[in-house]
């Protein structure tokens, strides 16, 4: 976005062809790092249209704001969209599903954030529905959360997901088996490597990977937390992935650093 809340969607369409020539497997949009819940409908419908264009799966957030997750579903899956993310809410996360699967019949991920953690039993009810395929966890710092949630979504035969930016690497060994991170969202390099290494015999590559990124998220996911939607706005347009002029986040809070400390030449960040 720019300073002023504007979306250049061919800015957009490029981004994302950058996401997956640089490993992604598959693209998550309208998600958390991609402030999905305060976009508006004509936004999310070009954004979800940009990214089926590339073939690769696409998974659209929904829900999380004022709008009906519901709707956004549907929406979703006239465009083309694979799946859907489920952001938690406040009141009965199961029924909150079952409206989205009635309307949309795609395959939904259930998500245990750190803001909003679902308690065991609830998790397991959402597991038990047949239109939830997997689980993401997202606790960011509880490892006995993320190690539960990580077991009842494989008992319960569904995929286990880590969204741990801050314990990307242990959640693998964990038993992870697929990643949908925002810290992919720039130097999406970094966590293809750990995911590469992960999966080869070489266990000191998979903890060199790990270090990589365990670097880079103690500068972008750190407090306020919710600030790393602009760190890694920062960090993509210093990649040159985005234009500086569109690496704003007008949602987050202020921050106490700039986007120098991202820049390659101040020896920033940038690049694995």
């Amino acid at each position: 976005m720019t300073e002023s809340g504007e979306v250049d969607f061919d800015v957009v369409a490029r981004y994302l062809a950058g996401l997956v020539s640089g490993g992604a497997g598959a693209l998550a949009v309208l998600a958390h790092t991609g402030r999905g819940p305060y976009l508006d409908a004509a936004t999310r419908a070009e954004v979800i249209g940009r990214a089926v264009a590339l073939g690769v799966p696409v998974i659209a957030g929904v829900g999380g704001g004022a709008e009906d997750a519901a709707a956004q579903a549907r929406a979703a899956a006239e465009l083309g969209a694979d799946g859907v993310l489920v952001f938690p809410s406040a009141g009965d996360r199961v029924a909150l599903h079952e409206e989205v699967w009635r309307a949309a019949r795609l395959p939904m991920i259930a998500f245990d954030l750190y803001t909003l953690p679902c308690p065991p039993g609830t998790m397991r009810a959402l597991l038990g529905h047949p239109g939830v395929a997997g689980l993401k966890t997202a606790l960011l710092s509880d490892a006995m959360g993320c190690q539960r949630a990580i077991a009842l979504t494989k008992e319960a035969g569904r995929l286990a997901i880590t969204g741990e930016d801050r314990m990307f690497g242990p959640s693998l060994l964990w038993g992870a088996e697929a990643a949908l991170v925002g810290i992919a969202a720039a130097s999406v390099e970094v966590t293809a490597a750990v995911m590469d290494a992960f999966r080869g015999p070489n266990l000191r590559a998979f903890e060199e990977a790990s270090a990589r990124l365990d670097r880079l998220a103690s500068v972008t996911f750190t407090e306020p937390m919710e600030g790393y939607v602009q760190r890694m706005l920062w960090l993509a347009a210093a990649e040159g992935r985005i234009p500086a002029a569109h690496a704003h986040d007008p949602y987050g809070p202020p921050l106490a650093e700039d986007a120098a400390l991202f820049h390659p030449a101040a020896g920033g960040v940038s690049g694995p």
